[in-house]
């Protein structure tokens, strides 16, 4: 991954993750241990997914630019579809709280959103690439006159 893709990833999941650690502390202090693991996994299952779905973006946008489009709108329902996974088969689990891991998934998400929103809009991007101008310079060929 080029410096500039990991600088991006750790501009995002760095602030998705320290919200997932206050989200963890309120839950357990509200709901105790199953609150905190409910808060806990869904912290971590929003960050695992936006990490993948920012990786696979990245690397679509580099080596299929014309399906960059399209896999941002796949990609956005297979997540959709793979948390729906996830919920099902943990519904009726006694393991951890399904209102604090909501919670948790919920508020990471959108910490995450907001703090790829900034690093976006931080970003130095060239919308034109200075080193082509250089190399399209006319040769000389012959003596001028």
């Amino acid at each position: 991954m080029p410096s500039n893709d990991a600088r991006n990833l750790l501009q995002t999941a760095a602030p998705a993750a320290a919200v997932g650690v206050v989200t963890v502390a309120v839950s357990g202090a509200v709901a105790g241990g199953e609150g905190a693991l409910g808060a806990a996994v869904g912290t971590v299952l929003a960050i695992l997914f936006m990490g993948i779905g920012l990786y696979v973006l990245q690397w679509t946008a580099k080596t299929l630019p014309q399906l960059f489009q399209a896999m941002g709108m796949m990609l956005y329902v297979a997540q959709l579809l793979l948390l729906l996974i996830f919920v099902a088969l943990f519904q009726d689990t006694s393991l951890f709280n399904p209102r604090t891991f909501a919670v948790g998934l919920v508020v990471a998400t959108v910490v995450w959103m907001a703090a790829q929103a900034r690093a976006h809009l931080k970003a130095r991007i060239f919308y034109v690439d200075p080193d082509a101008s250089k190399s399209e310079q006319p040769e000389k060929t012959g003596p001028s006159s």
